[in-house]
């Protein structure tokens, strides 16, 4: 059995500039036990690489997020997170989750589809309209999402180009000090607090308005918690969307005809969508470590209370105890209960907006573009949580 005395591995083990899985999560997962690994900052952590343990990990109530504001927790950046949703524990976590879950069903979200759809569609004949070469990640990945969680939050059009950096910044890693990243996490306070303010003065049909009235009405949320709950929306409501679409079309162009297949019969695109998921390893690093609150065995591993387990999704979507053929792209497969998406309670409020806009990103894309390729060299955003292009050439 593995245990804590075990000397720690440098971690993270993915490369910034490229989507691969790194082999050192084959070799953990076949290893005996949890791995123990040490982040640039904070305490050491266990890594849980296969399915079974991170969706015990993720899952069991006898981890804790909300512990993590208690120790030095293991991070990839020297700023600590000490807000929203990902920090809580039930039942605050649930207090607020119940106020937002409403907005993200799946049937609501369905009712945005032809909204997204044109959206996208228009996007992509903007860039038709403007011709070759054009910057998939400037032109159409960030406008889709972005516009879409700010109509649903209210947040002016003019003022969309603020929340780049803001977001960035949230995201960063190494390339802020803890200063800095807490200065611009004040100023996205600052200015969402203001727009508060002109919600409460002018009610709009949105999702800002909602949240409003579920404080003002209820005091079931501080000041604090609404604005930071709006914060989060945005900054999750489109990051991940604007970094996934641009690595999916990388991944789908290293796959030769399956893009065309996509255009030729558009109702493979939902499953698709799941098995990018799956295969595309987004992430940097695991982060927002659990904290065991009693000893809990783990893979053959004793957890002690007040240890902290690192779940690495990307490496437990490619365990060939749970997936068959786990590292081929297999756009028709089946039962793909990935955990792209997160697990338990923190598994990710927005998945039916994110998997919405994922898929009118790719039909669009597969209709109007079918002969996309690449047509320069991709920058990788660096410094960052997530992985993907900050800049990606493409021609048709």
């Amino acid at each position: 059995m593995s245990t804590s005395h075990d000397e720690p591995v440098v971690y993270p083990f993915n490369n910034a500039e490229e989507l691969a899985l790194s082999t050192a999560y084959e070799r953990a997962r076949h290893e005996e036990g949890l791995l123990r690994v040490r982040l640039p900052y904070g305490e050491p952590a266990w890594l849980a690489t296969r399915y079974a343990d991170a969706r015990l990990v993720l899952g069991d109530r006898r981890f804790s997020r909300a512990a993590a504001q208690e120790h030095d927790a293991p991070r990839q950046s020297e700023g600590r997170t000490d807000a929203g949703l990902l920090s809580m524990d039930p039942p605050d976590h649930t207090r607020l989750r119940t106020l937002v879950t409403k907005a993200f069903t799946v049937q609501r979200v369905e009712r945005l589809r032809p909204g997204i759809r044109a959206l996208a569609e228009g996007l992509v004949d903007g860039m038709v309209a403007a011709g070759p070469p054009a910057d998939l990640v400037e032109d159409f990945a960030l406008p889709l999402p972005v516009a879409v969680i700010c109509r649903m939050l209210g947040v002016p059009e003019e003022d969309r180009p603020l929340f780049r950096k803001w977001s960035d910044d949230a995201l960063s890693t190494s390339s802020l000090t803890a200063e800095e990243w807490e200065k611009s996490r004040e100023e996205l306070r600052a200015y969402m607090a203001g727009l508060v303010a002109e919600h409460r003065a002018r009610p709009a049909d949105d999702l800002m308005t909602a949240l409003i009235e579920a404080r003002d009405g209820t005091g079931r949320l501080s000041e604090l918690e609404l604005v930071d709950l709006c914060v989060g929306i945005l900054v999750a409501g489109h990051e991940t969307t604007a970094t996934q679409i641009p690595n999916f079309l990388l991944t789908l162009l290293e796959h030769p005809g399956e893009l065309a297949r996509l255009g030729e019969d558009p109702e493979r695109i939902p499953a698709a969508v799941e098995e990018l998921m799956r295969f595309v390893p987004l992430g940097m690093a695991a982060g927002f470590a659990r904290y065991a609150t009693e000893d809990v065995e783990v893979g053959g591993t004793l957890v002690r209370a007040g240890e902290p387990v690192l779940v690495a999704v990307g490496s437990a979507n490619r365990d060939a105890r749970r997936f068959d053929s786990p590292d081929r792209l297999d756009l028709g497969r089946e039962g793909n209960q990935h955990l792209g998406f997160g697990h338990g309670v923190h598994h990710c409020l927005g998945a039916p907006l994110a998997r919405l806009e994922l898929q009118e990103a790719l039909r669009a894309l597969a209709l109007r573009l079918p002969g996309v390729r690449l047509a320069g060299d991709v920058v990788w955003k660096t410094e960052m949580l997530v992985r993907g292009p900050r800049s990606m050439p493409v021609g048709w």
